[in-house]
């Protein structure tokens, strides 16, 4: 409303002044004026608050790129490929590096089902009332491992690819994130020996060069 009431008063003031002064430079000065005023644009409105403003550009909010997803472990599609997602430059507990250390010392020479049996044995153990109830207490159990040196571990070449390998086996049947093949075994031992213990067991499978047994 405010520009058409601007409007009409411009165009009654250019009647009036031609009325009053219909020749001269007055008549003329008065004309331009008023033709000036018509032409002028409007004064932007003050904005009051609560109104809205559009601007004539747009405004175009970027779309956020999603992050690339990470497989997780239980997307791996073999055994190979799960124990090169784990991550094991974690710092490890004790108990760990007691899985870890059997089967290194155990199996490190196996192929890595056979390596994942010998875990699942002592964590098979551990669920067993026959056995202690940690890993630690089950590989130093006597008599129960040839590698160890009364309570003692050997030690361990940590910078091997094989120790690398064993602690993700140890990591992969602490969580049990893969089928291993051994089952519910609680004894294994070599395929080139026959203890007189493996008579009254059932036995289960027998991985690369281990016969496990229940």
């Amino acid at each position: 409303m405010r520009r058409k009431t601007t409007t009409f008063a411009a165009i009654a003031g250019l009647a009036l002044a031609t009325t009053m002064f219909p020749t001269g430079s007055n008549a003329v000065a008065l004309a331009e004026a008023a033709t000036e005023h018509l032409t002028a644009p409007a004064p932007a409105p003050e904005l009051v608050p609560g109104d809205i403003a559009f601007v004539s550009e747009p405004l175009v909010q970027p779309l956020e790129t999603p992050a690339a997803s990470t497989p997780t472990l239980t997307e791996a599609g073999s055994l190979e490929e799960l124990v090169g997602m784990v991550d094991t430059a974690e710092p490890m507990s004790a108990e760990m590096r007691c899985l870890a250390g059997a089967v290194y010392f155990e199996a490190r020479g196996e192929e890595l089902a056979g390596q994942l049996a010998v875990a699942q044995v002592i964590v098979n153990r551990t669920e067993d009332g026959r056995f202690p109830k940690s890993y630690c207490g089950v590989v130093t159990q006597p008599g129960q491992f040839s590698f160890m040196k009364g309570a003692r571990m050997p030690k361990v070449r940590e910078s091997s690819p094989a120790w690398t390998r064993a602690v993700a086996i140890a990591h992969i049947a602490h969580q049990g994130l893969w089928e291993q093949q051994a089952g519910d075994a609680v004894f294994f031992h070599a395929a080139r020996v026959r203890p007189g213990w493996s008579a009254g067991k059932t036995r289960l499978a027998q991985i690369d060069t281990h016969i496990f047994y229940r």
